[in-house]
């Protein structure tokens, strides 16, 4: 195990060390593009080599790209943004995990259940079973993903008779 990670580190810092003991190639101007390159101009037999020998001297591809190949959440981060689309029309749909597990009350805030709240109840308590019946608000960027996420049909008010949120749905009783 140990010996893999060397030869691992020792692959990654390989182009560091290259480079530091390399000369690094000068900026000419544009007419040596076009020519070729002359080394040692002073000494009888010029050898002539084109340019691109000594550009590519220097790494192709740098550290940061090594490391990004095997710890990928250096480089890209998740997130989830995007909504559907319908095929045919083109519209907006909504996704279909948000509007089963969350609900929006009148006044914008999403509610959820506490998780786990239907499993292995056999072994929790009587008291742990009622903290977990409780809901949860959820914070201000995931409000805002969430009605990014929905179409506005999720985030109209609806009027149920005997709501049992029916005093949550206003943020005046709300205390922060």
């Amino acid at each position: 195990m140990a010996a893999v990670l060397v030869r691992r580190v020792t692959g990654l810092l390989r182009p560091l060390s290259h480079s530091v003991y390399t000369r690094t190639p000068k900026i000419s101007p544009l007419s040596s593009f076009l020519q070729t390159h002359r080394l040692n101009s002073s000494a009888a037999p010029a050898i002539e080599t084109p340019l691109w020998t000594t550009v590519c001297q220097t790494p192709q591809c740098g550290i940061l790209q090594r490391v990004s190949a095997l710890l990928p959440s250096v480089s890209q981060q998740p997130r989830r943004s995007l909504t559907y689309y319908s095929v045919k029309k083109g519209k907006r749909k909504s996704v279909k995990s948000v509007t089963q597990r969350f609900m929006r009350l009148h006044c914008g805030l999403w509610i959820r259940r506490k998780s786990g709240y239907k499993k292995k109840l056999w072994k929790k308590s009587n008291p742990r079973k009622n903290r977990l019946r409780e809901h949860v608000i959820c914070n201000k960027t995931q409000s805002k993903l969430f009605n990014k996420m929905t179409t506005s049909f999720w985030r109209r008010r609806n009027w149920y008779l005997n709501d049992p949120y029916l005093k949550y749905q206003d943020r005046v009783n709300l205390k922060f």
